[in-house]
């Protein structure tokens, strides 16, 4: 394969998911609704033909609903969010000629989404798709560049800008994709009307 899908999850547990979520709908709810979530990223994995890479926030979960068939487990490693991203990259790049990564908790990623993602690395040197709460729920690249996962405040409003500009002082291209939002307080959540 020459693509990858790299998937950034955290282990579904109890008081340790979408902490704003519960904050204000419980422990028990935010479960549930980052449960689906997985399930959702899970389904849209599924129909891109890619490499795909299922890194997890605390331990490899051998026996979850990720098929070991379809999904190589990893671990996410490094003391940021910056220095996890640029550690996966690193890994993947080694085997795949472009690789994207994603979070899980977006529910309006799609299949066509992730494959104009992996087009625009075929003209550019970056792809990036911008959160509605001024971070992404996207990044790729086809040559490991750690650079651009450096000196970010991260879960801030301007991760997407403080990125944006590190891609432009290396000299590099990138192609935005459409903007999205993440699940992080109820509001969020609500926009969808899923069923929980």
């Amino acid at each position: 394969m020459r693509s990858a899908l790299i998937l950034f999850v955290k282990n579904p547990q109890l008081g340790k998911v979408k902490t704003r979520l519960a904050a204000t709908m419980g422990e028990e709810n935010a479960l549930r609704i980052y449960e689906a979530l997985l399930a959702h990223t899970r389904e849209v994995a599924l129909q891109v033909a890619v490499g795909r890479y299922l890194y997890y926030s605390e331990f490899i979960d051998k026996d979850d609903d990720w098929r070991m068939a379809y999904f190589q487990k990893r671990k996410q490693e490094g003391e940021d969010l910056g220095a996890r991203m640029a550690h996966a990259f690193s890994e993947v790049l080694r085997d795949h000629e472009r690789a994207i990564l994603i979070g899980s908790d977006i529910p309006q990623i799609s299949a066509s989404i992730l494959e104009e993602a992996l087009e625009g690395l075929s003209t550019h040197d970056f792809v990036i798709g911008p959160a509605l709460d001024g971070g992404y729920y996207l990044i790729g690249m086809h040559a490991y560049e750690p650079a651009v996962f450096e000196g970010i405040a991260w879960s801030t409003s301007s991760v997407f800008t403080q990125t944006i500009q590190l891609i432009r002082q290396l000299g590099k291209s990138f192609h935005t994709l459409p903007l999205l939002a993440d699940v992080d307080v109820e509001k969020d959540w609500e926009r969808y009307g899923w069923e929980i």
